[in-house]
């Protein structure tokens, strides 16, 4: 009875012990309208970026354009991320394209120089702790 009763204390104080995370502090500047939304990605995969949709670790978030001014990310463990954002206008949860441009807005963390093609993931990663990371990402629309 009694090593049933420590189990008890031991499973306690591990339940109550302090997750060591962080969290990303978002700022959209840049956004063209209010419409739609703005799909998140944040990764820790170079393979799957910036289009994580099949980056099954990746956390995804989909935001209403007229509250994206200001995104949280909480309980983010420590590591190497990236940031993909895609403001998806006619909210149909994909990054539509015409003759291979993006006709609607996107952003990085760090907000790399955009060239031929997306960014490596690499110009976009950035470091998380146990402390929260502050980052701005401007939206950039070629269409």
């Amino acid at each position: 009875m009694a090593s049933g009763a420590s189990a008890s204390a031991s499973d306690a104080a591990v339940a109550t012990a302090p997750a060591i995370s962080g969290s990303i502090d978002l700022t959209i500047s840049g956004l063209r309208s209010e419409k739609g939304n703005v799909l998140v990605c944040l990764s820790t995969n170079p393979d799957y970026f910036p289009d994580c949709s099949k980056d099954r670790n990746a956390r995804k978030l989909k935001v209403s354009a007229s509250k994206a001014g200001h995104i949280q990310i909480a309980g983010v463990k420590p590591g190497t991320y990236a940031v993909a954002l895609v403001h998806d206008e006619n909210a149909n949860g994909k990054m539509d394209l015409r003759l291979f441009l993006p006709r609607e807005g996107f952003g990085f963390s760090n907000n790399p120089k955009i060239r031929m093609g997306p960014p490596k993931f690499k110009s976009a990663q950035f470091s998380v702790g146990t402390t929260d990371e502050q980052h701005v990402v401007r939206m950039k629309y070629i269409l």
